[in-house]
């Protein structure tokens, strides 16, 4: 059955779920610097537009941002994606102004080099660039092998020629820069940005809570609809909301990897590519019963889905609600993604409507009564 989701969902494309108002928040939501740590400007815009899809709302106290649904019920389901984006942290600023910095989350040195940034000062955001050598410079002794780029030899350059000029700019040891690029559109329906990882997933799950309200669906148990901080530097916002909320279900929302372009090894990665459909994983972490019922809403639904296999861990927050507690059944579904951990992530936009689909469905398929248990 697994085999023959891919060839689902071909012959009539459903109307698009995500309205032009939708839209505009996502460019909004995506363009705006929401990093590890430092997520609260991103978690206000997502919480203003998810108020008038929920009965109520929460943050704790690093952040995560919480909509709810039928607030008094017992039974809880958990819908989740993260909020942060990588970047970096001012480490060192030397006496020529130039900056020095450290990772904050899995930043990719290698796309840094020539690309345009902010760094988030006291006094607001400061635009810089990472400076590189010319190609001339590189290159003019053929006896010396050619440098790459290194955390430790990447520096920013904000117009600063002291110190004490970047000081006066409000630049600080700690201050954190995010990339400049923002939301853009390419053909063929693919949407390109900074941060697709994971504030799609943020705006999937509250596209759900819309559908939701629009369609005026009473779920028979309370829904939590929870966009966590922290989960690049080690899933720390959902370990911390997880033992908050203590739910009885949880379906996590994140990105994967398509492996449809050079220099990636299906043997490793698997086969997954934009357009076809949100990714299931099998894992230790992945509740087997419980993907087995997305699964079959998948097919109920006419939705097309793809497959990988993880090991050990699943690498998102779905082993921090999973293994939290006394153990809480959870799933993963994942939106294909090229470039991840690049100024240029590239998604589909038919994806992210099925992954809208699949995990509005499956809250309508779930009840308390749903039978999970393994033996």
């Amino acid at each position: 059955m697994a085999k023959d989701k891919k060839k689902q969902g071909k012959d009539k494309p459903a109307k698009s779920i995500v309205t032009d108002e939708s839209l505009a928040f996502l460019k909004t939501y995506i363009n705006n610097p929401s990093p590890v740590g430092f997520e609260s400007a991103g978690q206000k815009l997502w919480l203003e537009y998810i108020k008038p899809y929920v009965d109520t709302h929460f943050t704790d106290p690093y952040g995560t941002a919480v909509g709810v649904l039928n607030p008094t019920e017992q039974f809880k389901v958990v819908i989740e994606a993260h909020a942060d984006e990588i970047s970096w942290f001012v480490n060192y600023i030397n006496d020529q102004g130039l900056i020095y910095l450290k990772r904050n989350g899995g930043v990719d040195h290698q796309v840094a080099p020539a690309k345009r940034v902010f760094i988030h000062g006291r006094k607001g955001p400061v635009k810089a660039v990472f400076g590189w050598p010319a190609i001339h410079t590189r290159l003019g002794n053929p006896d010396q092998k050619e440098q790459q780029p290194k955390v430790d030899n990447l520096f920013l350059d904000c117009g600063a020629r002291s110190k004490k000029e970047v000081e006066e700019l409000g630049i600080h040891i700690g201050s954190v820069v995010t990339y400049e690029e923002g939301f853009d559109e390419l053909a063929y329906d693919y949407y390109i940005g900074r941060a697709f990882d994971n504030r799609v997933g943020g705006f999937m799950i509250a596209e759900v809570a819309r559908l939701l309200k629009e369609n005026k669906k009473k779920l028979p148990f309370a829904l939590y609809i929870v966009n966590a901080v922290q989960e690049e530097i080690g899933l720390r916002g959902a370990e911390m909301i997880a033992r908050r909320i203590k739910p009885d279900i949880a379906i996590v929302t994140d990105v994967t990897h398509d492996t449809q372009t050079p220099m990636i090894n299906k043997i490793v990665e698997g086969d997954i590519a934009c357009g076809k459909g949100p990714s299931l994983a099998y894992g230790p972490a992945i509740h087997n019963k419980l993907l087995k019922l997305v699964e079959e809403v998948a097919e109920k639904c006419n939705i097309a889905v793809q497959f990988r296999s993880l090991s050990r861990s699943t690498g998102t927050d779905t082993d921090s609600f999973a293994y939290a507690n006394d153990g809480c059944p959870s799933v993963l579904i994942s939106i294909p993604l090229r470039y991840m951990h690049t100024t240029v992530e590239m998604l589909h936009k038919s994806d992210i409507d099925n992954t809208i689909r699949l995990m509005y469905e499956t809250l309508l398929t779930l009840t308390p009564q749903t039978k999970l248990s393994y033996l």
